[in-house]
């Protein structure tokens, strides 16, 4: 069964709902089989209340960006269609779920959790294989040698985009190429094939194949923290 997935970010006027902040950004990119399909839902949003200035030093939204904006009730409803049977996946993921669900309940609809399938908190994958290490999302761009370059502040979208690439890479040493398969080829007799006969062409790879492959290699055994056999092995030939 195909799991549709979503990678999704809010920026809001503040830290807490509790204390009558905002989202004024909400972004969600559809993945499915771990590539993005193109689908996605972007938008901004009157919070109908000035937005702290120092969360405008992390994400760059003044009041004046948002004060033409829908309001929150007003595009609900496209937020819950978007959400609906999804799996959520989100860096700190407390945060902005409890944006939604004080927002959703605010606006006479149920929690988030009724709508999803589940969420996916990077966060927490990231302490758990990392204990002790940076975990911000900045912090595993920086691991995973993901480029950020190309963002001055913490919007929404440009976040998604970025949570994407740690997610797969976070996630890359649980996608095997047996997949789970292994325990049906138990009993599968294999039989060498004779081809002294055959006139079979030997292709070699080309330099920039090997190259990919071995950027590859290292950042597989970057991932697993030096566990990568094979990096291992042909380095050791070296």
């Amino acid at each position: 069964m195909t799991v549709r997935q979503l990678i999704l970010d809010t920026e809001t006027t503040g830290l807490s709902p509790d204390e009558g902040h905002r989202i004024i950004e909400f972004a969600a990119l559809e993945v499915v089989n771990r590539k993005l399909t193109g689908n996605k839902l972007h938008i901004y949003i009157n919070p109908e209340r000035e937005i702290d200035i120092e969360a405008t030093k992390i994400h760059g939204i003044t009041n004046e960006h948002v004060k033409n904006e829908l309001t929150f009730d007003k595009v609900v409803e496209d937020i819950i269609d978007f959400i609906n049977g999804s799996e959520l996946i989100i860096h700190n993921a407390k945060f902005d779920i409890g944006f939604l669900d004080y927002q959703f309940q605010k606006a006479g609809h149920k929690r988030t959790s009724n709508y999803v399938s589940g969420v996916v908190d990077t966060l927490i994958i990231a302490r758990q294989k990392f204990p002790g290490g940076k975990n911000s999302l900045d912090a595993l761009c920086d691991r995973f040698n993901i480029n950020r370059s190309h963002r001055d502040f913490h919007g929404a979208l440009v976040d998604c985009r970025l949570l994407l690439d740690v997610y797969l890479a976070l996630t890359r040493e649980q996608i095997s190429l047996l997949a789970d398969d292994t325990d049906k080829h138990k009993n599968i007799e294999f039989k060498k094939l004779d081809a002294t006969e055959s006139d079979l062409k030997i292709m070699l790879a080309t330099p920039s194949e090997l190259a990919l492959h071995s950027k590859y290699l290292d950042d597989l055994n970057q991932i697993s923290e030096g566990s990568c056999l094979w990096f291992n092995h042909t380095h050791n030939d070296k």
